[in-house]
């Protein structure tokens, strides 16, 4: 079995497009959620709170090369373009020979692209609707996209599993490099902002409607909290096999060593703490390490009752109440399919910088949540070697990935 690694990474978010411009706004304790005003036109829509990237804007690639893409694939497509510059691979001839392979999801495609199929339902015509709207709204957009705008011809593997589709990116990549399927993986997931998500979570009454103080949700693991917030963004990891990297001469990142994913079984939208608590179990026996090793872990911590309640249950359970745990989803609201793979690069960022941010909002823990060590106030300084990163979707799909320092042998 091959070791994998990351040479490359690269996160677009709501508090900044690179790591430099994201860190600080993380150590300054920045919130990225603002009021959507034009969500008021919606009649029975709750929440109006929302974290947009407001300034995103995808380099001129050219008409030919970007008539399939809305907005989520646009998203994807440059975050995939920066990873591989660091990595560097961009333009190179190996990611078209074959060797390289795409696992990369979202939770829907382009929401906008919609409306060519809802007039047609609604009025009987087929404006609105063109070649390229079926393809801009697929769940797979995201992945196809990218292995046309690159020309990667190895295998493909669209996630499309809400919250869980960039973590199950990353660790589907692991599994085929591991295992000697693929030399090189494009990971990751992408999601683009639309009432019509928040509209989802509204509808189960688990949104936020601290709709005059945005700044103050949400709030993960807090007794206060009412509810999450989405949000919008991309990420993408170049992982590879360890030998390969090595011999050409690569930077190494950091070492992905375990992963795992199962299902509850038992409920759409309502989590199960025991399947849970299996799959960051399973995924550090695949790492081959003790949970006591670990030196941090990237909650979920969505800001929704139940959601945090079994997620720290479970957490305590693996981990204990000693280990450091904090959300970023208090920073980027709930990126969805993005969220896996936004929180992947930022867990490992802070585990080479040796400082872990805190959750915001959280200034009184629930006492429905089992006990850990829930960073809070300015960050923390943490040497580790070791960080988990889980992630838990819709239809019980629950993702653990674990992550090493890189050390030379």
């Amino acid at each position: 079995m091959n070791r994998v690694v990351i040479t490359g990474m690269s996160a677009i978010t709501s508090l900044g497009q690179d790591w430099k411009t994201l860190h600080n706004n993380l150590l300054a304790g920045n919130n990225a959620v603002v009021v959507m005003d034009d969500w008021s036109r919606f009649e029975g829509l709750r929440t109006r709170l929302a974290a947009p990237i407001p300034d995103f804007i995808a380099p001129k690639y050219g008409r030919k090369k970007v008539r399939s893409m809305g907005r989520v694939a646009l998203m994807a497509t440059r975050s995939s373009e920066l990873a591989l510059e660091q990595a560097g691979l961009l333009n190179e001839p190996v990611i078209q020979s074959g060797d390289m392979g795409i696992a990369y999801g979202s939770s829907s495609g382009t929401p906008k692209a919609m409306e060519g199929f809802g007039q047609m339902l609604l009025n009987d015509s087929m404006d609105g609707m063109d070649a390229n709207t079926y393809i801009k709204m697929m769940s797979h957009t995201t992945a196809v996209n990218l292995d046309v705008f690159f020309g990667i011809k190895g295998r493909v593997i669209p996630t499309s599993s809400a919250c869980t589709s960039g973590s199950q990116g990353i660790g589907y990549a692991y599994e085929s490099i591991k295992y000697g399927l693929q030399t090189m993986m494009l990971a990751g997931g992408a999601e683009e902002l639309d009432a019509t998500q928040a509209a989802v979570f509204d509808t189960l009454f688990a949104t936020s409607i601290k709709n005059d103080q945005p700044e103050l949700s949400p709030r993960p693991f807090d007794a206060n909290r009412d509810g999450l917030v989405i949000g919008e963004g991309a990420a993408t990891l170049v992982l590879e096999s360890l030998d390969h990297a090595q011999a050409r001469g690569a930077t190494i990142i950091a070492e992905v060593i375990g992963y795992h994913c199962n299902s509850d079984g038992q409920h759409i939208t309502q989590p199960n703490v025991t399947t849970m608590k299996i799959a960051m179990a399973k995924a550090l026996e695949d790492a081959n390490i003790d949970a006591s090793v670990v030196g941090y872990v990237n909650a979920h911590g969505t800001a929704t009752e139940k959601g945090d309640i079994a997620e720290s249950h479970a957490t305590n359970a693996v981990f204990g109440s000693g280990t450091p745990v904090s959300s970023l989803k208090s920073y980027l609201g709930h990126t969805l399919g993005a969220c896996g793979a936004i929180e992947a690069v930022c867990s490992v960022e802070m585990m080479n910088s040796h400082w872990f941010s805190p959750t915001l909002n959280l200034d009184q823990p629930d006492p429905e949540c089992a006990e850990l060590d829930y960073i809070v106030g300015e960050g923390r300084k943490i040497k580790t070697d070791h960080v988990v990163s889980n992630n838990f979707a819709f239809g019980g799909i629950n993702t653990s990935l674990v992550f090493k320092r890189w050390q030379e042998a």
